[in-house]
């Protein structure tokens, strides 16, 4: 099986610089791993103390943040090195102040995983969720070098266990300890034989309290939203957009609208604008207008959701009305907002969760949005009630990083 993984890997790397020729996201991705090994030449010297961190993008990057940002004020005479998989983690977070060097995590062979492994020889290496690479931890093992992974989620149907998962499977066996977000992924590792594991929950319910200790103020949009109900449209998708679209486009209710899109290229928010009856203006071009007279805002930029999330009376989080995947619903839930969500929920645990909660509605159309939205539009009673919902369901879910520092500092 190992030498059928590396053969794949290998084919896998053809195919990625082949795609990259039609693929700008691609191409930065086979491009940055180019660079890697030179970058880190520069930054890392022999004398060097290191910690790694490794997130496959910008959702595991923020889920593993609160623990990062510990671990950056408990070893300030360490070089720290963040890696990412995938370009749009790298490109958003490549100046993050939590690390010296962040670089692109070069693919899984056996000699780039042994050089970059020899090269950093990390104290300590921070896995997330879902990232699990058979070469890399092979030579972290060799290394007798200490490995973790954080709010791991594990579901029946992945390799490991599966008959052919061998190669998987001893992978997972070269991490020290592994942190999961519930009890049903202990007992898949437990029946693999797997114990040195903790159900300490998922980190992200610490890194969206962390939200509220900070300043959330953003002054265009308390100018545009003006003291009027706001709906907060976050990381959409056309298939999200497309629902809205019909339902704005009819709508006779005085509210106030934002749409932050997942995908911000000019080509797709021109698209957007153009089918949007309602007065709109973009974020990009904000600036001498009256914000107060849109009903509309597009948000054409990155990096301000989680805050533009405080101003929701109600949140639409994107992503589950298609395939791919949903987006973070958490955000919103700590600011008390009730939430809706389309109905392609099922690998989400907290989905589940908050909708049995009560402070989340699943909808499978636009009937269903259209009923969603005015019955919360028009009872303030019940928006106040699900945003309270899911305020206290974040509180009672936080402490995941507390018991995994714990562990760390044994």
């Amino acid at each position: 099986m190992k030498l059928l993984y590396n053969i794949a890997l290998h084919t896998t790397e053809v195919l990625l610089k082949i795609l990259g020729l039609f693929n700008d996201k691609i191409k930065a991705g086979v491009l940055g791993r180019g660079d890697t090994f030179k970058l880190l030449a520069s930054k890392i010297k022999l004398e060097d103390k290191t910690l790694w961190f490794h997130c496959a993008s910008l959702g595991e990057y923020e889920q593993g943040l609160p623990i990062f940002k510990k671990l950056r004020a408990d070893y300030p005479n360490h070089k720290i090195v963040l890696s990412f998989f995938s370009p749009s983690g790298y490109e958003i977070r490549k100046n993050t102040a939590v690390a010296d060097v962040v670089v692109y995590l070069p693919m899984d062979t056996s000699s780039n995983a042994k050089r970059f492994v020899t090269l950093l020889k990390p104290e300590l290496t921070i896995f997330v969720k879902y990232e699990v690479w058979p070469n890399y931890m092979n030579a972290l093992k060799q290394y007798n070098l200490r490995t973790i992974l954080i709010s791991a989620v594990f579901r029946a149907d992945q390799p490991y266990f599966k008959f052919y998962g061998g190669i998987m499977r001893d992978a997972l066996g070269s991490f020290d300890h592994i942190f999961v977000q519930h009890e049903a992924s202990q007992s898949l590792l437990n029946s693999i034989g797997f114990t040195k594991v903790t159900v300490a929950g998922d980190t992200r319910y610490d890194r969206v309290s962390d939200q509220l200790l900070q300043d959330n103020t953003l002054t265009f949009i308390e100018q545009f939203k003006a003291d009027q109900l706001c709906i907060v449209v976050g990381s959409s998708w056309p298939e999200d957009e497309s629902l809205f679209i019909e339902y704005l486009n009819k709508s006779q209710v005085n509210l106030k609208v934002i749409i932050a899109p997942h995908n911000i290229k000019d080509p797709q928010i021109a698209h957007l604008k153009s089918q949007l009856k309602k007065k709109t203006v973009l974020f990009s071009e904000k600036d001498g207008h009256q914000l107060a007279d849109y009903e509309l805002l597009i948000i054409d930029t990155i990096g301000l959701l989680s805050k533009i999330y405080s101003y929701a009376d109600i949140a639409y989080v994107g992503g589950a009305m298609g395939s791919t995947g949903l987006h973070n619903i958490l955000e919103p839930a700590v600011f008390g907002a009730p939430i809706i969500i389309g109905k392609n929920y099922t690998k989400f645990p907290e989905a589940f969760q908050m909708i049995a909660h009560g402070g989340v509605q699943a909808i499978e159309n636009g009937y269903d949005l259209q009923l969603a939205l005015n019955t919360l539009i028009n009872n303030s009673e019940k928006r106040a009630r699900l945003g309270t919902l899911n305020a206290d369901f974040i509180k009672t879910h936080q402490g995941a990083v507390i018991q995994i520092m714990d562990y760390i500092r044994k």
